[in-house]
């Protein structure tokens, strides 16, 4: 029998010949992660244990991103504790302020991120990984402490979902867009605890920007995580990340036989910009079916769609226009360097001259934390990837989920719009 991407990762990381879905395995880890939020607590569980070093101080990432810069004073205590974690144990890959970014988008760019890996970090969307063909998934902080300990951890081998993608993409769609209609077609919980994998031809001329949109949301199906198998694509990607980390990776590729729980075949070439009205992802309609929504907000970055392409996206629409009267358009670099870039590119100076507000790299907006926060009443559209109840403030405030292109087209019109209606 033949096994999926996801099986023979798992496999080589539990030093296993073979094995099934429902095993339970201990896998070594190559990486994990902890932010703001969750590695404090994972920090205390650590010391309570009575350990004395980590497992290898190479191995662990720590990423001050939600509440960075500290908004109020016990953020602030809780970035004290990571930092001084940082120190005491000579973490590696520590991110203060000022080189950081959005976890998900920044250790993928700092090369940290390779296929083949097994990655666990303590937020849901560290499946995000899976588009350079690694394992990785979300855990809990207590876990993430024992991994400090242990550099292992145990799992269930999910069981793995195939969904197929033909045809050539319209313009102005891209993997939010496919991720979108997916979570609306199969559910919230549709992936419940099983591997995502994503092929086809339709993914094969993916970027990879949208690739990472794509498995960041495997979680808002409920998935265990989401992976693309590394093509030219991937390998020319990490050949350039991986120039400063000198990473090594191994390329894993399912089997023609592998056992599947589902396929979903899916014809791309359909669709169009799709829009997630609140409060769920999968509530997924097409724009326009929903373009008479007045939106008082629009929140451009996150994890899953702050990158370059996803600024040069919203740029493109938002050139010599201006902002509604009505809207707050905030914009989120997801890193430094994705800054910097957009700043080399003169996307920042369109964004500033359309009247939208530019901030440094954080993932404020997209939980409620800061830096964007909604009033009862409110409404506002967002290339992040929650729109569940309060997720962006006040708990009668809503959140529509949409790519940049189309949460830029809505901040200029004051209503969710499809980009063609303002080139």
């Amino acid at each position: 029998m033949g096994y999926t991407i996801t099986e023979k990762i798992l496999m080589a990381h539990a030093d296993k010949k073979s094995i099934s879905p429902g095993d339970l395995i201990d896998c070594k880890v190559d990486l994990c992660l902890g932010n703001d939020i969750t590695a404090p607590i994972a920090i205390s569980e650590f010391e309570k244990a009575g350990a004395g070093k980590v497992f290898d101080n190479k191995k662990i990432a720590l990423v001050p991103d939600h509440f960075s810069p500290a908004k109020d004073i016990k953020s602030a205590e809780q970035l004290k504790v990571l930092r001084e974690f940082a120190n005491k144990h000579s973490i590696k890959y520590y991110y203060e302020i000022g080189c950081m970014g959005i976890e998900h988008a920044l250790l993928p760019e700092e090369g940290l991120t390779v296929p083949g890996d097994l990655i666990i970090g303590a937020d849901s969307h560290t499946c995000t990984y899976g588009a350079v063909g690694a394992f990785s998934t979300g855990v809990g902080s207590t876990d993430l402490a024992a991994v400090f300990i242990r550099g292992r951890i145990w799992f269930k081998v999910p069981e793995s979902i195939k969904f197929i993608y033909s045809g050539k993409l319209n313009k102005w769609v891209g993997g939010k867009d496919l991720i979108l209609y997916t979570i609306g077609d199969i559910g919230v919980d549709g992936a419940l605890y099983r591997a995502m994998e994503f092929t086809g031809a339709a993914i094969e001329r993916l970027p990879m920007d949208d690739r990472f949109a794509m498995c960041n949301m495997a979680i808002e199906a409920g998935g265990k995580n989401g992976i693309i198998a590394a093509d030219e694509t991937t390998l020319k990607y990490v050949k350039e990340t991986t120039r400063k980390s000198k990473k090594k990776w191994k390329i894993y590729k399912s089997d023609k036989d592998a056992q599947y729980s589902e396929v979903k075949e899916y014809d791309a070439s359909k669709l169009e910009p799709m829009v997630s009205l609140p409060p769920l992802p999968s509530n997924a309609k097409p724009v326009s079916q929903v373009k008479n929504v007045r939106i008082d907000q629009s929140v451009i970055g996150s994890c899953t769609n702050g990158r370059i392409s996803d600024l040069r996206m919203a740029a493109k629409v938002l050139k010599g226009k201006k902002v509604h009267k009505d809207v707050r358009c905030i914009i989120f670099p997801a890193t430094q360097a994705v800054y910097l870039q957009a700043m080399d590119e003169g996307l920042l100076e369109i964004f500033v001259r359309s009247g939208c507000a530019v901030s440094t790299p954080t993932c404020g907006p997209c939980l409620g934390g800061h830096m964007g926060i909604l009033a009862a009443g409110e409404r506002s559209i967002a290339t992040t990837n929650r729109n569940f109840v309060g997720r962006m403030g006040h708990l009668k405030s809503e959140v529509y989920l949409s790519n940049p292109a189309v949460a830029a087209a809505s901040a200029i019109k004051g209503r969710i719009a499809h980009p063609e209606e303002v080139i």
